[in-house]
């Protein structure tokens, strides 16, 4: 014992920690605040530390390479000793994570915990949690099974409506024009680096105010927020019934992320990893990519909407919600705290809950696309093929060969994944119709790895014929003033 107290002497001399680390043991804390509802931020910083551990061992084998992603995960599962545990504890982890991070954000607005002085805590428990969700979606991505490519491919086509910038906010996503081994190394640097330094440090920052400003009574009906008042009153609440928080009130939050822990390794060794299902590839279109359980609620809602009706919702939903809840606490910063009196919030944190939960029950009926049950084997009609050139029937078998009627339809036959085809030379011209085979877009994925050069030129000639016959196809015309030009420049 000698020996040991000697070494920690040596070590505080130079590190200085052991006076903060009483500080902060010796933190004094409302006794109200020792209360079952007082646990949820200590699980989830729990989570995320079992998050850290998990996937630092996971990186030791995991191979960021298009060709290599799902091999190694294969090896995890099968080969390496315990690998398929650890792959199920670090999912399990993710999805205890997001639903512990929306509970306590739940909690914490229910308890005004968000008003004055608080503001600046309730914001970066925001950015927590956008940053949770992050981590929860790029480390499906990594997965690079068949639902990762189509799930990326359907948010890289969110991504791809924003005006303006929407082309380049994809380029940065994907590392390129299209899915392919950039993508992947982009969204593991993203997934292994760059969210959680920024969680480390928004955590830590989250810790400190709440060092700093104390930890919220318990919200008594009467007990009025008001910015002349509140600190005095807080003072004197902790000076007079307070309690340090160290052994006072971490037993509480020591025994429930315990307890979250254990129920994590429970259903790791009991429901196991997830996936990877099948090799991604995009030319297997019959498929419903599903993405992991708190995403769920919009894919379904994403399925029921109206066509016309995704972009607007996209673009100006997620960013009103977000602004809406930065802007709280500064929108009700004072009054009352307790939730007896605060019916709007606990009919708004019950409507939340029930819109989520029944999205989240609709994932299990609603499809990504209405009709999936087309199949091309059925010959293209012959009035598509005749007349027309050996280079346009061999782009007609290109079409049939890699099933694009699955999602296309022709002549009113065909999937309604994506447009009808009878009139796209009429919207696209040859060079739009070359960048959205081989780069895709909106929800089609790139095809430019899985055709040859030779296939594209036939498979665009032969969509360059698919226009009524009283309407030319589109035109280029600034190429066409250039092919115009060119000639002028060399007739004699």
């Amino acid at each position: 014992m000698r020996l040991i107290a000697k070494i920690g002497s040596w070590f505080d001399r130079r590190l200085q920690l052991a006076a903060p680390i009483r500080e902060v043991a010796d933190h004094q804390v409302p006794r109200s605040t020792a209360s079952w509802w007082y646990v949820f931020g200590s699980a989830a910083l729990t989570v995320f530390l079992l998050q850290i551990v998990t996937g630092i061992l996971l990186a030791l084998f995991y191979v960021p390479s298009g060709s290599e992603a799902w091999s190694s995960l294969q090896a995890l599962n099968h080969d390496v000793t315990l690998g398929w545990f650890i792959r199920a504890m670090h999912g399990w982890g993710s999805n205890f994570m997001v639903a512990i991070v929306l509970i306590h954000m739940a909690q914490v607005f229910l308890f005004g915990a968000h008003k004055f002085p608080r503001e600046l805590t309730w914001i970066v428990g925001v950015f927590l949690l956008l940053m949770t969700l992050g981590m929860a979606f790029s480390g499906q991505v990594l997965r690079f099974d068949q639902d990762a490519y189509w799930g990326l491919g359907i948010g890289a086509s969110i991504v791809s409506r924003v005006p303006v910038i929407g082309a380049s906010l994809v380029k940065l996503m994907l590392g390129g024009p299209i899915i392919a081994g950039a993508t992947l190394s982009r969204f593991f640097a993203m997934h292994v680096f760059v969210i959680p330094g920024l969680l480390i440090a928004f955590v830590s920052l989250h810790l400190l105010m709440v060092l700093k400003l104390g930890i919220n009574e318990w919200p008594m009906p009467g007990r009025i927020v008001k910015r002349a008042t509140y600190e005095s009153q807080y003072h004197a609440l902790t000076k007079n019934e307070g309690a340090p928080f160290v052994p006072y009130a971490i037993w509480k939050d020591m025994f429930f992320a315990g307890f979250v822990v254990l129920a994590i390794a429970a259903c790791a060794f009991y429901f196991g990893p997830f996936g990877p299902s099948g090799q991604p590839d995009p030319t297997i279109i019959q498929t419903a990519p599903r993405p992991d359980y708190f995403f769920l609620w919009l894919y379904a809602l994403l399925s029921l909407l109206p066509p016309p009706l995704e972009t607007p919702f996209l673009l100006i939903g997620p960013p009103l919600v977000i602004l809406g809840l930065i802007l709280l606490p500064f929108l009700s910063g004072e009054g009352e705290k307790s939730w007896k009196r605060r019916p709007i919030a606990v009919l708004t944190v019950l409507l939340i809950a029930i819109t989520l939960g029944t999205f989240t029950h609709l994932s299990e009926f609603t499809p990504w696309s209405p009709h999936m049950n087309a199949w091309s084997g059925d010959a293209i009609p012959d009035r598509y093929i005749h007349g027309t050139t050996a280079l346009d029937r061999q782009g007609a078998l290109v079409f049939q060969v890699k099933q694009c009627r699955n999602c296309h339809s022709l002549g009113g036959s065909g999937g309604q994944r994506g447009p009808s085809l009878d009139s796209v030379a009429t919207r696209l011209t040859h060079d739009q119709l070359i960048r959205q085979v081989i780069q895709g877009g909106g929800n089609m994925p790139a095809y430019g790895n899985n055709l040859r050069p030779a296939e594209t030129t036939a498979l665009v000639a032969f969509l360059e014929t698919l226009h009524p016959a009283t309407q030319r196809p589109a035109r280029d015309a600034a190429r066409d003033v250039a092919l115009d030009e060119q000639k002028d420049r060399t007739q004699p």
